[in-house]
């Protein structure tokens, strides 16, 4: 009995030793943990409990140059409900009315947001969404609403917010104002203005720290953020939203008329380089409607034809070879250059005519003979020409994607015999059409070439804080000389000439007409199409705006794909648009400068109209107007003998008689 109760107490001391043992390992590995390892630990938890998130900037919004919204980003909120943060005293208390509140915002029962709300209360649902895609309006008032105005502990309200970026004119001018779309790699591609001026328009991203809650969701710890996003700045562009319209329509209208592939406008404010319009245009496969597709006018090089015929005429008269005056036989039409035919659109007609004819009438036999003539033998004179004027090189715009034009230089592979007669009528170079308009801009402009600009300024409420003011690229690409006579020639285009369907007497603009053919180098090939355009300023005598329309494959099914067909009635649409319905401001000069027989005429009759009342005034040598008006004032009743446009010549009451009121006096005119 002794030996068993041993063995027991034996059993007691090892389960008592082992239980110590245990207990001190635990607490060696409390403390081990507490202080050895704490440091590790408590960052390991706030690691997989809190988490920093992106608190988006408000972005900057775009206006036009008078002052309309072109983008803006609008918020969109979010509100989601931890059911379990509030106490059963506020739950309970404010359910109803909580609930209520939602019926009345959200269009539905009361019931049905009671039931979702104890449901959520029921299964401990601490992310449940009361609104998504809700206008600030809608959140201001559920911000106020019972319960959920206590905040995120109290009252278990949860906000988040994203931006989505509209543009109040919808799809006109889309490719300029631009977006922020993803490229083939799915990276973040801004295009147009929002692309290209992101760094003012983005601002800052702010951080807030939320918690992790049930179900992998996360909640805000605190009201506040960590930090504070800044506010993008607003960019203020020169397109005018006016303009912009009568651009857009104007173009869409050919392009559906002509059933043509794609085409562009640009206007350009003449003195500073402002865009005013720009708009892109091309047919979608799926629906055969037209969409900003691409931007055409800046990044679309090509051979341009007949508007590059300007380059020669500044070349041929800037470089004294010849005068407009000059001869040149047409020879029918046609003419030869290393066995490659050079032909007139129109080959019928007078045969010689002057060099400024065969601009007007777009002659390519006459712009190439006078072109080869002069420059065969020193084509690289001819060419630097050209550079000099700055068309061998991009513009530089601020928006990405501007095509880079080709020019061949004599001196490389690509120069050959064929070249200098080919540029001569504008092809075997690629040019975009921006930098087509810029050229023609610095002839209206009296020589000042200015770059294109999209955006006037940057500002931060109602402060500047960037202004894009005018950059000159060439201060004179030619002399006043050949400048007066360019600007006589292209009026005559639109007088006399390819573009005389579009000559309004009671609006003056000048110009040149383009119709390039696709392949021509290549004997027209498998793609042979045309590419219609103009290019002019209005009005001729103080040019404001420059403007270039291009017209890409209009259907020759009617014979309509020349530029005066297609491209011209675009152009003056705009320009008499621009100027019909625009509101203007005249100022009248001299209006105080005195007219001295005015004066005299009318201190006459002063004098005579302050004689006393009773007394008869000699009118004789007045105007038959001014002597009526008189006598009528002093009651006395008159009667004309002669022409109502004539003088006095004699009166049947003589002057200085006593005046009776109603009497009848008798006026005879010379």
């Amino acid at each position: 009995m002794l030996l068993n109760d041993k063995n027991i107490s034996y059993r007691i001391y090892f389960v008592a030793f082992a239980m110590f043992l245990f207990a001190m390992v635990i607490v060696f590995k409390l403390t081990n943990i507490q202080w050895v390892h704490g440091e590790h630990y408590r960052k390991l938890a706030k690691q997989n409990s809190l988490k920093t998130f992106v608190v988006p900037a408000n972005k900057g919004s775009i206006y036009s140059s008078d002052g309309s919204l072109l983008a803006v980003s609008v918020p969109i909120y979010i509100v989601r409900f931890d059911a379990v943060s509030p106490s059963d005293k506020v739950f309970n208390e404010n359910l109803n009315a909580l609930s209520d509140s939602l019926a009345l915002l959200f269009g539905k029962n009361s019931s049905f947001f009671e039931n979702k709300l104890k449901a959520a209360r029921r299964n401990k649902n601490r992310f449940l969404l009361l609104g998504k895609d809700l206008s600030y309006t809608q959140y201001a008032r559920l911000k106020s609403f019972p319960i959920l105005k206590l905040g995120i502990y109290k009252g278990g309200r949860m906000d988040s917010i994203r931006e989505v970026r509209k543009h109040p004119i919808g799809e006109i001018a889309e490719r300029t104002i631009g977006y922020i779309g993803l490229d083939k790699n799915g990276n973040k591609n801004g295009v147009g203005i929002e692309g290209a001026f992101g760094k003012y328009l983005n601002g800052k991203d702010g951080k807030v720290i939320k918690q992790k809650i049930a179900k992998g969701q996360y909640k805000p710890i605190r009201d506040e953020n960590v930090v504070e996003p800044v506010d993008g700045h607003d960019i203020v562009s020169t397109l005018n939203v006016y303009i912009q319209d009568i651009a857009h329509h104007a173009l869409l209208q050919s392009l559906q008329k002509n059933k043509a592939e794609h085409g562009c406008v640009i206007v350009m404010e003449t003195k500073t380089g402002h865009i005013k319009a720009i708009s892109n245009l091309g047919r979608t496969e799926k629906d055969s409607i037209y969409k900003e597709k691409l931007n055409y006018a800046i990044r679309e090089q090509g051979e341009p034809g007949s508007t590059f015929k300007l380059v020669d005429m500044i070349a041929l008269l800037d470089d004294n070879k010849l005068d407009t005056s000059k001869v040149y036989n047409r020879r029918g039409g046609s003419i030869t250059y290393f066995g490659n035919d050079v032909v007139d659109s129109h080959r019928e007609g007078e045969q010689r005519i002057s060099l400024a004819k065969g601009f007007e009438i777009s002659s390519n036999t006459v712009m190439v003979q006078a072109v080869y003539e002069n420059y065969k033998n020193n084509p690289k004179q001819f060419v630097d020409r050209i550079n000099k004027m700055g068309l061998n090189k991009p513009l530089g715009l601020s928006l990405k994607g501007e095509g880079i034009p080709i020019i061949p230089q004599p001196g490389t592979p690509k120069w050959n015999g064929l070249s200098l007669p080919w540029m001569a009528f504008g092809y075997g170079i690629e040019v975009t059409p921006m930098q087509t308009l810029t050229l023609y801009n610095a002839i209206a402009n009296n020589g000042e070439m200015v770059k294109p600009q999209f955006v006037s300024e940057i500002k931060e409420w109602n402060k500047t804080i960037k202004k894009f003011d005018k950059e000159v690229i060439n201060p004179k690409i030619c002399s006043e000389t050949t400048i007066k006579k360019l600007k006589a020639v292209m009026e005559n285009v639109v007088k006399r000439g390819t573009a005389k369907s579009i000559y309004s007497k009671d609006f003056p603009m000048a110009g040149k007409t383009g119709t390039a053919q696709g392949n021509y180098g290549i004997n027209g090939g498998a793609d042979k199409h045309y590419i219609s355009s103009f290019v002019g300023f209005f009005p001729v005598n103080e040019p404001k705006y420059t403007c270039i329309v291009v017209v890409h494959k209009p259907s020759t099914a009617t014979g309509s794909y020349y530029g005066a067909d297609v491209a011209g009635p675009v152009f003056k649409r705009i320009a008499q648009k621009i100027f019909t319905d625009s509101p203007s401001t005249n100022e009248i000069k001299n209006l105080n400068k005195k007219n001295t027989n005015q004066e005299k005429q009318y201190n006459g009759y002063f004098s005579k109209a302050q004689i006393e009342k009773n007394i008869i005034p000699n009118v004789k040598g007045m105007s038959a107007m001014d002597a009526v008006a008189l006598l009528e004032n002093m009651g006395l009743k008159v009667k004309l003998k002669g022409k109502g446009v004539g003088k006095v010549k004699s009166q049947s009451l003589n002057s200085g008689n006593h005046l009776i009121r109603q009497s009848e006096i008798k006026l005879e005119l010379n």
